[in-house]
């Protein structure tokens, strides 16, 4: 049976990673950004937290099945010359993940907005008129 050695010329980066890779510590990439959902009487918001990210961050859209996706992909800039030392372990340079959000009957699809502002990226969904809703659902029986 082959056993597994780590080798590496430098001992203090094996030290971290065997304390770091463990279940003690939840993995950051296995969490997404929390989501705030606000419902008023023309609108719904939805605030997703986004500290350090771009509006070129962002891809916002309803897909086929009239979901609210979000999607983020952010990749560090390799701009290292400038710094004293180096990462001996580095887990926030590149960010990837995508939300889903049931939209409910009485959004206004084609009226979506986006923007970042200060951290967070709003979106306004704003709500169809109760005729409209009623217009779209409406099927003739024959």
């Amino acid at each position: 049976m082959a056993t597994l050695v780590r080798r590496n010329q430098n001992w203090l980066p094996d030290i971290f990673n065997d304390f770091f890779d463990n279940n003690w510590v939840e993995r950051v990439n296995s969490t997404l950004p929390a989501v705030n959902v606000i419902e008023t009487a023309n609108e719904y918001k939805v605030e997703l937290a986004a500290p350090g990210l771009t509006k070129d961050d962002f891809n916002v859209h309803v897909d086929e099945e009239n979901n609210l996706v979000v999607n983020v992909e952010k990749k560090h800039e390799e701009n290292e010359k400038a710094k004293d030392g180096r990462y001996l372990r580095r887990e926030f340079s590149y960010s990837k993940f995508q939300r889903a959000l049931i939209l409910p009957d009485d959004v206004d699809k084609e009226k979506i907005s986006a923007k970042v502002e200060n951290g967070v990226l709003n979106i306004d969904l704003p709500k169809l008129s109760k005729a409209e809703v009623s217009a779209r659902k409406s099927i003739e029986v024959k």
